[in-house]
């Protein structure tokens, strides 16, 4: 039977929801600035409700949301922090739990159109030597060009640790799945499938959008498997949002996105179908909390047993 690991949540909302200091430009940031025993009650709902994954509170530590002075002075530690809190966590968990530094969008969440290849490096560089101390595996999230993933690799490919690529797609559904910059997941895999990646993520999209991705993903990756004689292929994970659709011209430091109702057995619908189409890592993104992922961890317990 295929292999199926639960990943945490959305931090954001789950800091928010426990009353932790919470504003936009700051975001997920205030907390670890502020509050940084609530980042870790966060991670330990998520471990409490079955996360085998916990991914660092460190999506809003760039000049993005800090600023550029604040990010110059405290962007380090803070991403530092983020590593060694939820390292806490796991190292206290009741059952294996493992660490994902996440590297985030460099210039905000959802905008290829925003991204500077120059600047991007210093901030990429920065989150990963921050919090590689701390981490097991790395997660690239939202990734949203091809432009941008090439920026990630070139940080992440001196990594020794388990290295994987999340990409963020379009709202909507068409015959063809696509990242948000409008280029096909088939070429972001067949990339992917050329680089340092133990496995690609599909995140932060709406849960209807997800199934075409992975069906267009896994084409590419038997594919390779076939041409290079491989045992097994690249990993394929999927944490969705709960959002309303996104739009091209999403500001995401103006508000908070619309959020929809999807509870979690809504939710396992939707996972269930992504790992009968391939994919071994579930779990969600911005608005996807404890419960649904207590629902997806009760799901793994059900067919395993």
């Amino acid at each position: 039977m295929k292999t199926l690991t639960i990943l945490d949540g959305g931090m954001g909302r789950e800091l928010k929801e426990i009353g932790a200091p919470f504003s936009q430009p700051l975001w997920s940031a205030q907390a670890l600035i502020e509050a940084p025993d609530l980042v870790s009650q966060a991670h330990q709902n998520f471990v409490d409700a079955g996360a085998e994954i916990l991914i660092t509170n460190s999506y809003a530590c760039v000049p993005f949301h800090l600023g550029e002075s604040l990010f110059e002075q405290r962007g380090f530690e803070l991403a530092a922090l983020s590593g060694e809190l939820a390292k806490a966590v796991a190292d206290n968990a009741p059952h294996t739990v493992k660490v994902a530094g996440a590297i985030p969008p460099p210039f905000g969440s959802y905008r290829p159109d925003l991204f500077k290849v120059e600047e991007a490096a210093p901030i990429i560089q920065t989150l990963y030597d921050a919090q590689d101390p701390n981490i097991d595996l790395w997660i690239a999230e939202t990734i949203c060009s091809l432009q941008e993933f090439d920026s990630i690799h070139a940080v992440l490919k001196h990594s020794h640790k388990p290295c994987y690529y999340a990409f963020s797609l379009e709202d909507t559904k068409g015959d063809f799945a696509n990242i948000r910059s409008g280029e096909s997941v088939a070429d972001a895999i067949k990339l992917a499938c050329q680089s340092n990646a133990k496995g690609i993520m599909f995140n932060c999209s709406v849960p209807e959008v997800m199934d075409q991705a992975i069906i267009d993903a896994k084409k590419v990756i038997d594919a390779k498997k076939v041409i290079d004689e491989l045992g097994s292929g690249l990993e394929i994970g999927v944490y969705a949002n709960n959002f309303a659709p996104i739009s091209s011209e999403h500001k995401a430091n103006d508000m908070l996105q619309e959020m929809r109702e999807l509870d979690g057995q809504g939710y396992l619908t939707y996972a269930k179908r992504w790992h009968a189409l391939g994919a071994n890592i579930v779990g969600g993104c911005c608005g996807i909390g404890p419960k649904h992922i207590q629902v997806l961890a009760d799901w793994k317990r059900s067919i395993q047993s």
